[in-house]
C-alpha cells in the first residue's frame, strides 16, 4: 500500500507544456473476474458516441496493474470502475491507494455487497459512486453517459451517486466516522482490517505499540465498536 506521505503524481506532458489537454474518452475496468470485465466492456463498447467512435477500454485484474495503467494513460482515462475485492486489496485499501496516488481520478466502486456502511466509507474516500454488482450493469453505462464520456455536453455527474436502496446510510450512527479519520488512522484501520496485530502495525508504521493502541482505540470509539473483531466484521 502506498505511503500516506507519497509525493503527488507528476503533471502530464500537456500540463507541463501548456498544451490543451484532450478530453478523456477511455475507461479503466478493474476486476479479477474475466466475465465481469468482458460484460462491462461489451456494454460500454456497444454504446457508440454520437460521432460514431467507441470508447476505449483498459482492463486490469488487480490494483497494482490498474495503477500502472492509469499512470501511463491518465490523460485519456475519464473513469475508473474499481472492484473492492481484488487479490491485492483488503477492505477499502484499493480505493484509498488509488485516491492517494491519483487524487483527480474519477472512481466508481463496484462491490459484491450492498452494505450501506461500506458505501459510506467508499464515498468518504472520494469515490464518485458506489454500485453493488447485483445492480443492472446498464446502471454503469448510465453513469458513464452522465460523466459525459458518451454524449458531449452531457450534464455533470451527481457528486455522490448511490443506488436508491442505500440512500439511508447517512443516518447510521457511525456514518461520520470515515470523515473524522486522520490519514494515519486510515492507514492503521486498513492494517487492522488485514488482521495485523498492534506489534506488526507498529513495525510497519514505525510507531510505538502504545501509539498504535491509542489509534486503534480512537478508531473503535469513532465507529462505536467494542472490539477489533466487531470492527472487522462490520467493515469487511
Amino acid at each position: 500500500m502506498a505511503s500516506f506521505d507519497s509525493p503527488p503524481a507528476p503533471l502530464s506532458p500537456a500540463a507541463e507544456t501548456g498544451a490543451p489537454a484532450r478530453a478523456p474518452r477511455a475507461i479503466l475496468v478493474v476486476d479479477d473476474h474475466d466475465l465481469l470485465r468482458l460484460g462491462v466492456c461489451a456494454l460500454v463498447q456497444a454504446q457508440a458516441t454520437p460521432s460514431g467512435a467507441n470508447i476505449e477500454v483498459f482492463e486490469a485484474a488487480n490494483v497494482a496493474d490498474a495503477l500502472a495503467l492509469y499512470e501511463t494513460h491518465q490523460a485519456s482515462i475519464g473513469l475508473v470502475l474499481l472492484d473492492l475485492a481484488l487479490p491485492d486489496t483488503h477492505g477499502l485499501s484499493g480505493v484509498a491507494e488509488f485516491r492517494l496516488r491519483f487524487p483527480a481520478a474519477r472512481i466508481v466502486v463496484l462491490s459484491g455487497t450492498g452494505n450501506s456502511t461500506l458505501a459510506q466509507g467508499v464515498l468518504a474516500l472520494g469515490a464518485a459512486a458506489f454500485l453493488p454488482k447485483s445492480a443492472d450493469l446498464k446502471e454503469v453505462v448510465s453513469f458513464i453517459r452522465a460523466c459525459g464520456l458518451l454524449d458531449p455536453g452531457a450534464a455533470e455527474v451527481p457528486p455522490l451517486a448511490v443506488p436508491k436502496s442505500l440512500t439511508g446510510y447517512a443516518e447510521f450512527a457511525h456514518a461520520s466516522a470515515w470523515q473524522e479519520l486522520t490519514p494515519r488512522q486510515m492507514q492503521v484501520l486498513q492494517w487492522v482490517l488485514e488482521g495485523k496485530a498492534n506489534k506488526e502495525i507498529a513495525q510497519l508504521a514505525n510507531l510505538s505499540e502504545g501509539t498504535v493502541k491509542n489509534h486503534v482505540s480512537t478508531i473503535l470509539l469513532l465507529f462505536g465498536m467494542r472490539s477489533r473483531a466487531q470492527l472487522i466484521s462490520t467493515l469487511h
